[in-house]
């Protein structure tokens, strides 16, 4: 029953629907390396990567994540791990709409930059140490990109994900998607 709920998205549904409940003061976007162990590679590709990527730290994986203020992830994907972690800034952050984002300096891109404030989004991302002109930004606010740091923290409790087992691409996101919902029910208990 569990691959069935994979495969049919009713997971996906469930993690959409209470990442719907969000608070939009403030977002954060970063990744986390979780290691692939040898039987999880090996899967039919079907036409499509099972994001298992090959490094010199053997096999790994990528969990992009969006977390709110709250603590609560809001937006997931999964690439190989060797993927520059800006490569899924855009399609995530079209999925939500925060008065203010926060990432560390891997996300300082004018593209990206652009874009938020296009979007009337503050970006709050310290800009690298090559800038010509760095931008101004509250640290204050970027203080509380630890949240996602205790998101990523609290989600590789799971041995599951620690370690990535599963083959498939779809079965392993759903995992990612069901802890990650898990713990914003948990977060939402424990705040109130």
């Amino acid at each position: 029953p569990a691959l069935c709920w994979c495969e049919s998205g009713i997971i996906e549904q469930v993690f959409r629907h209470l990442a719907a409940d969000r608070d939009n003061d403030y977002m954060m976007i970063d990744s986390t390396i979780v290691r692939a162990h040898q039987h999880s590679a090996g899967a039919r590709k079907k036409g499509r990567g099972q994001a298992i990527g090959r490094s010199r730290g053997g096999l790994t994986s990528k969990i992009h994540a969006i977390v709110d203020a709250a603590g609560k992830a809001v937006a997931l994907s999964l690439t190989p791990g060797q993927r520059a972690d800006i490569t899924e800034a855009d399609p995530l952050l079209d999925e939500v709409d925060p008065a203010a984002f926060i990432a560390d300096k891997a996300y300082d891109a004018d593209p990206l930059i652009e874009k938020l404030e296009e979007r009337q989004i503050t970006p709050v991302i310290p800009s690298r140490k090559n800038r010509r002109d760095p931008r101004k930004i509250s640290f204050r606010l970027y203080k509380n990109r630890n949240i996602i740091e205790r998101f990523f923290a609290r989600l590789k409790q799971f041995r599951g994900i620690a370690t990535r087992y599963d083959k498939l691409k779809s079965t392993f996101l759903a995992v990612v998607q069901l802890v990650s919902a898990i713990i914003g029910i948990n977060s939402r208990n424990a705040s109130s």
